[in-house]
């Protein structure tokens, strides 16, 4: 036993990521051969079959990307309180998306949400449209999750990130093409357990360490464990003032800004087209409430534990790199640097690192999504803690990236092939459509995670910007409101997704100026990743406004609208 225990701690980093990442590779794998998909129904909704329960894992894991796993806890470690705004908005869309679209758009009982504005709204220049924008909204999803893969990759695996990249293309491939929303249904019940497994082992670990507090949420509010009698808290906001960073507890942003972001990311959720379609999965109405509910506990064991997590390790990598010769840095700092995810320059000459505020004198450049990646190597965690990281931030990118690569061929094969192209396409030819697109959407993504516009989170922030801007007034105004016509929806959505795609383009990647415009020329003081709120707005006053000049809709649309929105058994709808 004891020899057994020796060879085990013997064995390296990389060594432990290729057995632990193998292992879940290969039960990916494993599970794609055994789901493989049989009928469009199986690639489109898993057959329509899923338990509750599995459907809820699902939805969780389908949810908690790359994003969520490896840049959230990064993006609080760097702003701090400004950070909440992704928990909150996240969060809170998610609850949205739950009580609120969920039940109903099961209850339509189509296949994808361009499938439902197109019958709702009973156009094909709506559906097209939709087509459009959910392809918008998922390829820029999905270059995050990309992005993801390459950084786990390039560290563990020691290849660059473009490689990186790469090979997940090709995992994903083989078991999104394969097995289509069933294989992708029961991979991502194992990616759920690998990801949480993965994020909570290291957050327990270091919360002991630190403050003797096994559970990381109570953890990073407690005394440290050094008998000192300081706070966690209180003694990070001190090493960032010391640095002259803003204290860590307080917000620079403005609140028109916070404001905007947290409810760009709500309603954004609640207009995401792979989180939607989970629930096309469920037999029942009533499963797809429970699923929502299953979902949302999972989904709160990682958001609450994300705070902690950014907090040990902005505090761990503070006191491991500021002010230290460059001599005797550790050799997690080495192995971060040689993927260009850290870099120093020595300004002074002085051989130690500076690491300050002011980027004249600063010294240290730390890209923000590899703080969970890199927190247990900083924390001097055993190297299976630290691969099995590596595998649970692989599961959460690939569980997203395969869930938005399969809106995008259903778009393609369902949406745009059979419903406006080929109506009398067969069956076995809609197939073989949705799993060409799903190749051809697979190499795009491959391509916006080898050149993303930003870290990963920003990039998912501006996908969720653009759902709000363009389906979430569609779908709400779909269920609620009987009155609401294709014109309406159709003028909403363009206006919409148009508006947030300029400003995004100017004040983001900045293809209209030679240097990206100063924040101070944004618009109210919103931010691109806040600016879906303003253009979801715009899509209400537009939809609403056109719509009272143009034609009511056909019967027939009104009576799916009141069935949708009543209980079996109950009375007739009121209002409009």
């Amino acid at each position: 036993m004891m020899s057994n225990m020796m060879v085990l701690a013997g064995v390296d980093v990389q060594q432990w990521t290729y057995i632990l990442v193998g292992l879940t590779f290969a039960l990916y794998i494993g599970i794609a051969i055994w789901s493989r998909a049989n009928s469009t129904k199986d690639f489109y909704v898993a057959g329509g079959g899923v338990s509750p329960l599995a459907n809820g894992m699902a939805t969780a894991a389908d949810w908690m990307s790359a994003a969520s796993f490896i840049s959230m806890a990064g993006i609080i470690s760097f702003a701090g309180y400004d950070g909440a705004v992704y928990l909150m908005g996240w969060t809170g869309g998610y609850v949205l998306l739950a009580l609120l679209l969920a039940p109903y758009l099961r209850k339509f009982g189509k296949f994808t949400v361009p499938d439902f504005i197109g019958d709702r709204y009973y156009s094909k220049t709506a559906r097209l449209v939709a087509v459009f924008c959910a392809l918008l909204v998922s390829f820029t999803y999905v270059a995050g999750q990309m992005r993801g893969v390459g950084i786990v990759f390039s560290r563990f695996l020691e290849v660059d990130i473009n490689t990186g990249v790469i090979i997940g293309m090709f995992i994903v491939l083989f078991y999104a093409v394969l097995g289509g929303m069933k294989g992708i249904t029961y991979t991502q019940v194992a990616q759920y357990c690998v990801l949480i497994f993965a994020f909570m082992v290291p957050a327990i670990f270091i919360s002991i360490q630190m403050t003797g507090n096994p559970i990381p949420q109570f953890g990073f509010g407690s005394e440290l464990a050094d008998g000192s009698g300081t706070y966690l808290l209180d003694k990070l906001d001190g090493l960032s003032t010391e640095l002259g960073f803003a204290e860590y507890t307080e917000g620079s942003k403005a609140m028109i800004d916070v404001f905007a972001i947290t409810l760009a990311l709500m309603v954004g959720t609640a207009g995401l087209p792979h989180v939607i379609v989970r629930f096309f999965t469920v037999k029942r109405v009533r499963d797809a409430r429970k699923s929502a509910g299953i979902a949302l506990l999972l989904i709160v064991i990682l958001y609450t534990t994300a705070p902690a997590v950014a907090v040990f390790a902005r505090t761990n990598m503070i006191e491991t790199v500021s002010n230290k010769p460059i001599t005797s840095v550790p050799d997690w700092f080495k192995k971060w640097e040689t993927t260009g995810l850290i870099t120093f320059t020595d300004k002074n000459n002085d051989g130690r690192i500076q690491y300050v505020a002011n980027n004249d004198a600063n010294e240290l450049v730390v890209d923000r999504d590899i703080m969970v990646l890199a927190n247990p190597e900083i924390a001097n965690l055993p190297n299976w803690v630290i691969a099995l990281v590596a595998a649970g931030g692989l599961a959460a990118a690939l569980s997203t990236a395969a869930g938005l690569l399969l809106v995008i061929s259903a778009s393609v094969s369902h949406d745009l092939v059979k419903k406006i192209i080929n109506p009398k396409i067969s069956e076995k030819g809609e197939l073989i459509a949705a799993r060409l697109s799903a190749v051809g959407a697979v190499c795009v993504a491959g391509y916006f995670g080898i050149n993303p516009p930003g870290f990963v989170a920003a990039v998912v922030a501006l996908a969720f910007g653009l759902a709000a801007a363009s389906f979430f007034p569609a779908i709400i105004l779909g269920i609620f409101y009987k009155r609401m016509n294709k014109e309406g929806a159709i003028a909403g959505m363009v206006v919409g997704i148009v508006t947030m795609l300029l400003y995004m383009i100017k004040y983001k990647l900045g293809w209209f100026d030679e240097t990206l415009p100063d924040k101070s020329e944004w618009w109210f003081g919103i931010s691109p990743e806040g600016f879906g709120t303003v253009a979801m707005v715009l899509n209400f006053v537009v939809s609403v406004a056109i719509m009272k000049f143009t034609p009511k809709p056909p019967r027939r649309v009104q009576n799916i609208v009141e069935k949708i929105r009543i209980p079996s058994g109950a009375g007739k709808a009121t209002g409009h």
